[in-house]
């Protein structure tokens, strides 16, 4: 899906992804909750449009009459921008690819799935979570076909939620620490997989901006002679997020992170 767009004089985009809503723990995760609330409410000031560009919950399912409780401070702050005419669009990623259709009606997001095409101020840019892209990681391409099966959600959707969502956390936090050292390390360029998506689409396309979060550590490669690959990091560590004015992209951190960009 492509749209074009241009920015009015003084107005920003802002992206952030991978806030992991639920881990490690309750508190740490409210810690964090009111964190990016609050990074929220200071952006509203100039922005013209949000991405959250998938992850923002460690694990999320939609049953047909409930949903994980929790992170209502964060809902609440979405749909408070999305009221005041603040456009939030939001990327399914692969811990919260359960959402459905409660966020889009009860807050007004645009959710999408797959990653889209914008035309921004004369800028390219193709924007999505970036889980299954580019070359290896059949496991998880696996996974993600099982997990997106209707048949398979159906099936889910029978397990009583006290259950349903304790196994479900459980395996989302097994996931995340058996990722957690590969995460946030460089593997250089040519081995950096969405680098490598983002270079094979160029030999289609021109694209001056490939946003992506899924990867954990924050990057602003340069993939073509005018093409950039970000990765917007996570909110664990780096407390990143990328922002457009209409002319650069920038990728910053917002408050005292644990860890800073690497530069």
């Amino acid at each position: 899906m492509t749209s074009t767009s241009k920015l009015p004089i003084g107005k920003k985009l802002y992206f952030a992804s991978d806030f992991h809503l639920g881990a490690p723990n309750a508190e740490e995760s409210l810690k964090r909750e009111k964190l990016i609330v609050k990074w929220l409410d200071e952006v509203k000031a100039d922005a013209h449009e949000i991405f959250l560009v998938g992850d923002l919950f460690d694990f999320w399912f939609e049953y047909k009459h409930s949903i994980p409780k929790g992170f209502i401070r964060l809902q609440g702050k979405m749909a408070e921008l999305v009221d005041s005419g603040i456009p939030i669009t939001l990327f399914i990623g692969n811990h919260d690819m359960w959402m459905f259709d409660y966020l889009p009606k009860e807050i007004g997001v645009t959710l999408y799935r797959e990653p889209i095409r914008r035309t921004i101020n004369g800028k390219e840019f193709l924007i999505g979570h970036g889980d299954g892209l580019g070359p290896g990681d059949h496991g998880y391409k696996f996974i993600k076909k099982v997990f997106a099966n209707p048949i398979c959600q159906w099936l889910f959707a029978r397990i009583h939620p006290n259950l349903g969502i304790g196994m479900a956390n459980y395996w989302s936090q097994k996931s995340r620490n058996a990722n957690r050292e590969t995460d946030e390390v460089y593997l250089g360029e040519e081995n950096e997989w969405l680098a490598i998506y983002s270079k094979e689409y160029l030999q289609k396309e021109h694209i001056d901006y490939f946003i992506f979060g899924h990867r954990h550590l924050p990057l602003d490669l340069k993939v073509g002679e005018n093409s950039r690959y970000i990765n917007l990091g996570e909110w664990i560590n780096y407390n990143s997020y990328g922002v457009f004015d209409g002319n650069q992209f920038e990728l910053k951190s917002y408050g005292e992170p644990k860890k800073a960009i690497p530069q």
